[in-house]
């Protein structure tokens, strides 16, 4: 593809492999020919082995498990295009660790998603693409342009198509009050009435639900989130809206499937019939149950690209 002059190349690490081929194919490319691999001390090794002189670069990685190591692959990576003259390289970040700690809860905490913010910046990257950041204002540690997909575009019409002949027994949670503004738009699109759960965390990854805002007595209800992590959050709402609300039947989804711990037990003996999530972050197949749905990114992020690519907006892309 060699629209303005430059040709595109698109390169992965090893956390996202399978998204990236899928994205790479969405653009009518090939992956580029780079290897990431591992010295016998740990080090991370990069060997790029085709020219990217003046090339308009994107390099896909998700910061997901391992954490410090894909952040690291990532950061090597975009070196190495930088030492290699590409003309520009953006980050495809479709899951951003570290966004969760994005502000001092207490005394003497650090803002680590800053720090990454830094770091990713300080690698030369020219420009930052990922998705569903699990706080929008991450945006403003980067001092340069970062565009964050929202991913309610992409699990929306699955609901629609799932719904559609039943909307009017359906209602939308948000699971917290910092994922309302992402469920508001759900019950929106769906028409149908929006409830929050009202929880008090006790300690880290620990939440405690605490009252239910709306009504969701015999209804269907989906709760809306951006991401699973040890699923405490999620399996707490879904009991309440349940045993304390007298909901009907409980749905799940968030973009990013990132299951530590317990959660993939918890949500396989909770009430909620079936969890969507999108391919953010890979999900393997000793996690992937059968009340999972697993949607894909590549075609949001292969449409993005292209937009960044020929200096179109990608505005678009949020509707």
């Amino acid at each position: 593809m060699d629209i303005h002059g430059k040709d595109i190349r698109v390169f992965c690490g090893n956390s996202t492999r399978e998204v990236s081929r899928q994205i790479a194919q969405g653009l009518g490319l090939s992956l580029g020919n780079a290897i990431v691999s591992r010295f016998s001390d740990g080090e991370i090794s990069v060997s790029i082995n085709e020219s990217v002189r003046g090339s308009d670069v994107f390099v896909i990685q998700s910061t997901c498990y391992p954490v410090n190591d894909n952040l690291m692959e990532l950061l090597i990576m975009i070196d190495a295009f930088h030492r290699a003259s590409a003309a520009r390289i953006t980050a495809v970040m479709p899951y951003f660790g570290y966004a969760r700690q994005d502000r001092k809860a207490k005394s003497r905490d650090p803002i680590s998603a800053k720090l990454v913010a830094n770091l990713i910046t300080a690698a030369k990257t020219d420009r930052l693409l990922t998705m569903d950041l699990h706080a929008s204002q991450i945006q403003g540690f980067f001092d340069i342009p970062v565009d964050n997909l929202l991913g309610v575009p992409v699990l929306l019409p699955y609901f629609l198509e799932k719904f559609k002949n039943r909307k009017e027994n359906l209602a939308i949670v948000s699971p917290d009050i910092g994922s309302v503004k992402r469920a508001r738009k759900f019950a929106s699109a769906l028409n149908a009435p929006l409830a929050i759960i009202d929880k008090r965390r006790q300690r880290a990854n620990e939440s405690e639900v605490m009252n239910i805002i709306g009504d969701v007595r015999g209804r269907s209800c989906v709760i809306v989130d951006d991401l699973v992590d040890t699923a405490g959050t999620l399996v707490h709402a879904a009991e309440a809206i349940v045993d304390k609300g007298g909901a009907k039947e409980v749905y799940a989804c968030a973009t990013h499937a990132v299951l530590s711990g317990r959660a993939v037990e918890k949500i396989k003996n909770s009430p909620i019939k079936e969890m969507v999530f999108l391919d953010s972050v890979p999900l393997p197949e000793e996690k992937n149950i059968s009340k999972f749905t697993v949607l894909p990114i590549a075609p949001v992020f292969a449409e993005a690209i292209e937009r960044i690519y020929d200096n179109q907006p990608i505005s678009i892309l949020f509707n």
